[in-house]
């Protein structure tokens, strides 16, 4: 909608009065519903939904034309000029988009006018317009079915690798035969962006690309084969993943392959998947165990004294939690496992490795959006490049992501007048329940912290005092306090008020240099991620903190580069920064209620 202003759409309007044409704007006709429904995309933005009926008036009305501007690097717009494209060429018709950028050479653009002007009078119309495929199964797409769970292998993308590996035993032990694509190459993100809108975010043409490679190059039957890809809500352009999906995969010659689009809002229907209260109960647990892993891990690696010992008990303990899993049995130990004494001996296990004594590394803390921020695939495996550099990598939780949006219930009903106070208290009760899944975890590592000094530093005066070995997971309601000082709790697209809070819990933690990995033109992790780096200094004036961008085409060197700079500051400031002085006093929370007693 803000094309309609002159200083954005540098004077496009007046340039086609000047070939002879009349402008007319989407709401100038669109107000007469032609378009027949369903569409392959999302159909969520009212401003989406308008665009899309223009569409259909413009294909019925051989005297009307389509021109759309869309922003360069915007990655909703990427979303509607698929479908209108697919909607105008259904019936033959001309379809042409100019992108807009700060660039005011419209040459370009007033060839395109010109070439349209050309092509109307030769254009040919079909006989039947649709915007779907009628050969597709049920005259829309294929769907995972009943049969298909039965007889299909599901090919699921990686994104948080500790974590998927646990999944995937969690799937397989109520019916689902899951294989995990372990690794996107560079060919699977060549395939993306041979399939996918280049100008969607990198995680959708990263994971869209593997999966539809699984079948160009991976050799998977897309006879007896389904891929599994989830979804969020609200406004955030993943919402369209699966839209993305079926178009890519139907492009490649394979859209006899069902979807199926996991969402916890139950988006699209998918008769051979149900979230069935076991699935829910292993699946939290799965990611649960996959936290602790990863916190353990990453706070001892840094430091072992057998170089190898601290990625040899995570392969082991990795080993034992996918049996359990899988069975509740596990062969390696030998003996039935449950999922408390799993996470005590996990936790005790990392607690007593041998470590090396000497001075404690500076520790940077890795946050972003959620595929580019735990898969190193997306972000050059940046921990390694961390803890290459002489630092300690911190990666916060997988499990506050899905507790964000319930947590805001209380704020979306006070201020914007969404939901009940009885479905505010209900989604209340379920972050309290799930909460609950993470109390075994927290028992462990507070009694490990208890027992044992982090790794001194040498010419610290704190050195003789213990200190906490590993994190312990906060409360999602004391997160959500944290940040409301700086964003409001409204703020749920893309990773929200949630990466906000987790920066101001790694510096509070000792944690001041932190690396924000985003999507090159992901609009909400730009608006939360560096629109906050402002205030958040003026709070911690020692945060060290670093956005990177990564895109298919980013520079490998340049985001190595302004990693190895923020390092050098960390290690500049190691040993003079404290928990104490950039602590919680730091900062005066004023409590929000965020949460009600189950």
């Amino acid at each position: 909608p803000y094309h309609v202003d002159p200083e954005v759409n540098h004077g496009i309007p007046e340039m086609i009065n000047s070939l002879g044409m009349v402008v007319l704007s989407e709401d100038a006709i669109a107000s007469v519903p032609r378009l027949e429904r369903p569409l392959r995309v999302m159909d969520q933005w009212s401003y989406h939904a308008r665009l899309y009926e223009a569409a259909g008036v413009v294909r019925s009305e051989p005297a009307l034309q389509l021109v759309q501007l869309n922003s360069f690097g915007c990655g909703l717009d990427a979303v509607t000029t698929d479908q209108v494209q697919e909607i105008l060429e259904a019936a033959d018709d001309v379809y042409t988009v100019l992108k807009i950028d700060e660039v005011s050479n419209l040459g370009a653009a007033r060839i395109r006018l010109r070439s349209l002007a050309a092509a109307t009078a030769e254009r040919r119309r079909s006989a039947s317009i649709v915007t779907y495929d009628p050969d597709l199964v049920g005259d829309r797409f294929p769907v995972f079915d009943k049969a298909a769970r039965r007889t299909h292998t599901l090919y699921a993308p990686q994104m948080a690798p500790i974590h998927f590996r646990l999944l995937v035993p969690v799937m397989r032990r109520v019916g689902y035969d899951v294989k995990l694509l372990e690794h996107a190459s560079a060919d699977d993100v060549e395939v993306g962006l041979q399939y996918v809108n280049n100008d969607v975010c990198y995680p959708a043409i990263m994971v869209i690309g593997q999966l539809i490679n699984a079948f160009i190059a991976g050799g998977a039957d897309p006879e007896n084969s389904s891929v599994v890809i989830t979804q969020t809500g609200g406004m955030c352009r993943a919402t369209n993943y699966a839209g993305m999906l079926r178009k890519g995969l139907k492009d490649a010659g394979f859209a006899q392959v069902p979807v199926l689009a996991i969402s916890a809002q139950g988006l699209e229907e998918s008769p051979g998947f149900r979230l069935t209260p076991g699935l829910i109960h292993r699946a939290l647990q799965a990611i649960v165990v996959g936290d602790v892993l990863q916190t353990v891990l990453l706070r001892t690696r840094p430091y072992e004294a057998e170089p190898g010992s601290a990625e040899a008990l995570y392969r082991h303990w990795d080993a034992v939690a996918g049996e359990y899993f899988s069975s509740g049995w596990s062969s390696t130990l030998g003996r039935r496992v449950g999922y408390g004494w799993l996470v005590e001996q996990i936790v005790a296990a990392f607690a007593g490795l041998a470590l090396k004594p000497g001075p404690r590394r500076p520790r940077v803390g890795l946050v972003g959006e959620i595929l580019v921020k735990f898969s190193p695939d997306a972000n050059n495996d940046a921990v390694r490049v961390i803890e290459a550099e002489g630092c300690e990598a911190a990666l916060p939780g997988l499990l506050e992501f899905f507790l964000m949006n319930m947590t805001s219930a209380s704020w979306r009903f006070e201020n914007l007048g969404i939901g009940t106070k009885r479905s505010v208290k209900l989604q209340q009760g379920i972050v309290w329940l799930i909460e609950q899944y993470q109390r075994p975890a927290i028992r462990a590592l507070t009694r490990a912290n208890a027992s044992r000094a982090r790794v001194p530093s040498a010419d610290s005066p704190r050195s003789e005092r213990p200190e906490p070995v590993f994190d312990v997971p906060h409360p999602i309601g004391e997160l959500a306090q944290r940040a409301e000082s700086i964003i409001s709790l409204g703020t749920t697209a893309g990773e929200g008020w949630l990466l906000v809070a987790e920066m101001m819990q790694l510096i509070e933690e000792g944690c001041p240099n932190i690396i924000v990995a985003q999507p090159f033109a992901c609009l909400p992790n730009h608006v939360v991620g560096k629109g906050v780096f402002r205030e958040l200094r003026r709070f911690y004036p020692e945060a060290n903190v670093v956005s990177i961008d990564y895109d298919p085409g980013a520079s490998e060197v340049n985001q190595l580069n302004r990693i190895k700079l923020m390092v050098a500051t960390a290690h500049k400031n190691a040993g003079r920064l404290t928990p104490e002085t950039v602590g919680p006093r730091a900062l005066s929370i004023t409590p929000v209620r965020t949460s009600v007693p189950v």
